[in-house]
């Protein structure tokens, strides 16, 4: 960061007052600018045969490489109304969200990645403009070895574990503060 998204001042990197991190904070206004993890968030969306939609990505990160819908979260919407948003863009799919799945912290990117169980509400889906492919698969044809990032791997084996212990998928009501 070189200037102020306030008054366009240029910004120096240093340790405010009172704090202990080190911030970009404008000398010209004093505005303080944090800069805090970004949320990913996504789903694993299973259809009623028990298969998995996958999505291969369109864009970098990762072009190519197999994922499972999820993106950056925008203000003004829910974890469960931002993976229900990804699935959307990314596969032309309408999901149920369902339970926390799991949470993955990405440190070195500064980003926290939440993902949700999910189920297909119908049977259509395809490419959005994000994806070159989507596909339902079986746990045995997930493409493990073309898995676009090491958080979604970690994901589909902790949903995989769970549905093969039987444990029970409870949806949720979810509740946010408005204010």
């Amino acid at each position: 960061m070189n200037f102020c998204s306030h008054c366009g001042a240029r910004v120096t990197l240093r340790v405010p007052p009172g704090d202990h991190l080190p911030r970009y904070i404008c000398d010209a206004c004093g505005v303080i600018h944090y800069q805090n993890p970004r949320l990913v968030v996504g789903c694993v969306p299973e259809a009623p045969d028990g298969q998995i939609l996958v999505c291969k990505r369109a864009i970098e990160p990762r072009r190519g490489y197999w994922t499972i819908p999820a993106g950056f979260m925008e203000n003004g919407e829910t974890l469960q109304q931002a993976a229900a948003r990804e699935s959307q863009e990314e596969a032309l799919v309408d999901v149920e969200i369902g339970t926390l799945l799991s949470v993955v912290h990405v440190t070195s990117a500064h980003q926290v990645h939440v993902f949700f169980r999910a189920r297909l509400r119908r049977p259509d889906f395809g490419a959005g403009p994000e994806s070159l492919d989507v596909k339902l698969v079986t746990p045995d044809e997930i493409p493990w070895e073309d898995i676009a990032f090491p958080s979604t791997s970690f994901t589909l084996r902790r949903y995989l574990e769970d549905r093969a212990a039987g444990l029970e998928r409870h949806h949720f009501t979810e509740f946010s503060f408005r204010r």
